[in-house]
């Protein structure tokens, strides 16, 4: 039975459901190891780590391991910006030249553009990313570092970088995936007088307990080793590392390393470090209205469509709230989810939803890029947690 047609969960044999795919995964080696936590009612009904933390050390995951998060930043530093808004330090409709005033990016046709808090946090903001460019695309040619490489820059160059480049479309006018989280961060940094990762560390981290989340790994020996998809097996991803993205762009540059350089810019985009139970923490926390860290009204307008009807590469049925993706028509995502389910990625294997109408909150960090990211893996899980039996 669909869940579409259930009022809840079927949580009989759900942890064999799950146990199966994850089984099923490791045994045809798309997925060197992962933890796993699903919450329903608030209640940890699963939590598992499996497969190796490192295959090469015989290392085995630990629930308490330690992931490079890559986008899985995003939630977190959009939730720190927020909280300067439910403090009446930052305004949604604030322009980001008002904090950072030599980030001017112009428009196509020469003029500066006029860029708000808003546009940055809903990814209207005329930017992208040098992956989802071409080879030698504007942004490579700019020097303008993803977030995830070791670029050896400061994060105000490469906003100065990235300044220099026309943006793609007028603010507001179309919704891509971009660096906009990067540039937020920036703010963040701006409005706090702190670094980015002390400012996420008192308006975020530290009040809802996550001691295992920042810029740097906290614990080396807990930090798991990052691979790649490879036939037979996956790769150890090497320090520097690309992966093929999409046919025709540019792909990503990932150093592993940069989890562990306390020098590499704070990318409020794609640069933490974290535990998957941390993470459950922070999405248990929005799920349940902001408790003491933000108002509900703030969390409805971040877990709620903010674009409309800008179409959405990649996700169809999805809109966009303030840092996530909203479920708009399932049937058009092909997914049991409900509608109004939030839900993210991170290129280094990982992914996360929230699915408001069922109470359920799950977490799956993997070591795997890619494949626990968007490839089969997160999808039989979803189905696996709802399910959902195949015709």
């Amino acid at each position: 039975m669909s869940i579409l047609d259930s009022n809840k969960i079927n949580t009989e044999c759900l942890s064999g459901r799950i146990d199966e795919v994850i089984d099923r995964t490791l045994a045809d080696k798309r997925l060197v190891g992962a933890v796993i936590k699903v919450a329903i009612d608030g209640e940890l009904v699963y939590s598992r780590a499996v497969g190796l933390a490192d295959r090469e050390m015989s290392r085995l995951m630990q629930e308490d391991a330690l992931f490079r998060l890559a986008s899985v930043s995003k939630p977190i530093v959009s939730t720190a910006a927020l909280v300067l808004v439910a403090q009446g330090r930052l305004q949604l409709d604030d322009r980001v030249d008002r904090w950072l005033p030599e980030f001017r990016p112009r428009l196509q046709n020469g003029e500066f553009a006029t860029l708000t808090i808003r546009h940055l946090m809903t990814h209207t903001a005329g930017l992208s990313y040098r992956f989802f460019q071409e080879e030698n695309g504007s942004y490579q040619s700019a020097g303008v570092s993803d977030g995830m490489d070791q670029s050896g820059i400061t994060l105000e160059e490469n906003l100065r970088r990235l300044a220099s480049v026309p943006l793609l479309y007028t603010p507001g006018t179309e919704w891509k995936y971009s660096i906009a989280t990067d540039v937020l961060g920036a703010v963040i940094a701006k409005v706090t007088e702190a670094p980015l990762s002390e400012a996420v560390h008192s308006l975020v981290t530290k009040p809802l307990g996550m001691s295992d989340t920042g810029f740097i790994a906290v614990d080396r020996e807990r930090l798991a080793t990052s691979y790649a998809n490879d036939a037979p097996e996956p790769r150890p991803l090497l320090d520097p590392d690309s992966i093929a993205f999409m046919e025709g762009t540019a792909g990503f540059l990932l150093a592993p390393g940069r989890a562990l350089d306390d020098t590499a810019y704070h990318s409020g985009g794609a640069g933490m470090v974290g535990s998957a139970g941390d993470f459950l923490q922070l999405l248990e926390t929005l799920r349940k209205g902001g408790a003491s860290l933000l108002p509900e009204s703030l969390v409805h307008d971040m877990t709620t469509n903010q674009i409309g009807d800008l179409p959405m590469a990649f996700w169809p049925g999805r809109g966009f709230g303030l840092g996530i993706t909203v479920l708009k028509d399932p049937v058009a995502a092909d997914t049991p989810e409900s509608p109004g389910t939030w839900r993210m990625g991170g290129t280094y294997g990982h992914s996360w939803f929230v699915d408001p109408k069922q109470r359920l909150s799950v977490v799956a960090f993997t070591n795997t890029a890619l494949e626990g990211m968007s490839g089969q893996f997160t999808v039989d899980l979803c189905d696996a947690i709802y399910d959902r039996r195949k015709k």
